[in-house]
């Protein structure tokens, strides 16, 4: 008797074992930069989760964080060479591929990620974006909040300041504005930033305060500056032909699971980051110098100028980057929401 309820056991565990490795139709490998359990992987890991979830099962999400199915630079091009089926990475990541998305970049933008994501997301939408993205299908976009400076030794409050620094660059036209104000612009993908300020390699980055608690950088720096040099645009994208042959009732759960919804969830993700570092960097003793109206005057000529070189730079190659600039002071006034 023993025997034959252990065979049942057995038996019994087996045909569940057979169900749940049966239960996907569809095994979408998911690759990003950010590390297992920073609060942008749980984030995405949310959109996974509810993904399934909608889908009954059938679809099945393996989250593959901090470059371990594709380089941060290379992820765009994974989704494109089937290596990953999605991806969520940084536009800038690949110079010169997203020139109009980078709009949403430029100085003084971006006030917060909800905001910079209701803009970016309403432009995709609208399809001024749509030509830069026709090898991927675009799930959603968003913005992180703006981007300081964040230094260990050295304060900087005025442009001459960074003279001599050396700065890690978040994008090539930042990088081209440290250069002209006489600091050594850097370049290097998020997750190497720690171990090159660990080393004295660079001075300072330029970071938003999400990604100077997400990549541990409060521990090494103690001064920041709230510049609001830039922002970050992101984009969560699946290769085409993934999508393409998915059945029409789980087409529908992906359409849900894209858009305004879930580029929101992400710039909560992103705004509640902002806070928690801000009080982190607070709590360790360092310095935070403000953006006060002083501070904006000293800086808005050199961030006038990277504005006007970079739509300049789109217009010479006949891209209608001042038509989209323009577009989004628009829609700023739709994002952004009324105080009282």
């Amino acid at each position: 008797m023993k025997l034959k309820h252990w065979a049942g056991i057995a038996s019994a565990t087996a045909m569940i074992a057979s169900f749940s490795a049966q239960a996907a139709d569809v095994t979408l490998r998911f690759a990003h930069p950010w590390p297992a359990g920073s609060a942008i992987h749980n984030g995405l890991e949310e959109w996974s989760q509810s993904l399934n979830q909608a889908s009954d099962g059938r679809i099945e999400v393996q989250l593959f964080p901090s470059q371990t199915l594709a380089k941060a630079a290379k992820s765009y091009d994974a989704v494109i060479g089937r290596i990953a089926d999605v991806t969520a990475t940084v536009q800038g990541y690949t110079a010169n591929r997203f020139p109009l998305t980078q709009v949403i970049e430029l100085p003084g933008i971006v006030e917060t990620s909800a905001q910079g994501s209701c803009i970016l997301q309403k432009l995709y939408d609208q399809g001024a974006l749509a030509d830069e993205y026709s090898d991927t299908h675009v799930l959603f976009v968003y913005t992180n909040g703006p981007g300081h400076l964040h230094t260990r030794k050295q304060e900087v409050k005025k442009p001459e300041d960074l003279a001599g620094m050396r700065i890690r660059r978040p994008t090539t036209l930042i990088g081209e504005l440290f250069e002209e104000l006489g600091a050594q612009s850097a370049g290097m993908p998020a997750p190497e930033i720690y171990q090159s300020l660990q080393r004295n390699v660079i001075d300072g980055v330029a970071i938003s305060w999400d990604g100077a608690k997400v990549f541990r950088l409060n521990e090494l720096t103690r001064h920041h500056t709230e510049l609001n040099l830039y922002s970050l645009s992101f984009v969560v994208t699946m290769n085409k032909d993934v999508y393409s042959q998915l059945p029409v009732d789980l087409k529908t759960v992906v359409d849900t699971h894209s858009g305004e919804k879930w580029s929101q969830h992400m710039a909560a993700v992103f705004d509640d980051l902002d806070k928690q570092s801000r009080s982190e960097a607070q709590a360790k003793g360092s310095k935070i110098v403000e953006l006060t109206d002083e501070l904006r005057s000293a800086w808005q000529p050199a961030l006038q100028k990277v504005t006007e070189k970079y739509l300049d730079a789109l217009e010479s190659q006949g891209l209608p980057a001042r038509k989209v600039y323009q577009h989004v002071q628009i829609l700023n006034e739709q994002c952004t929401p009324i105080e009282g």
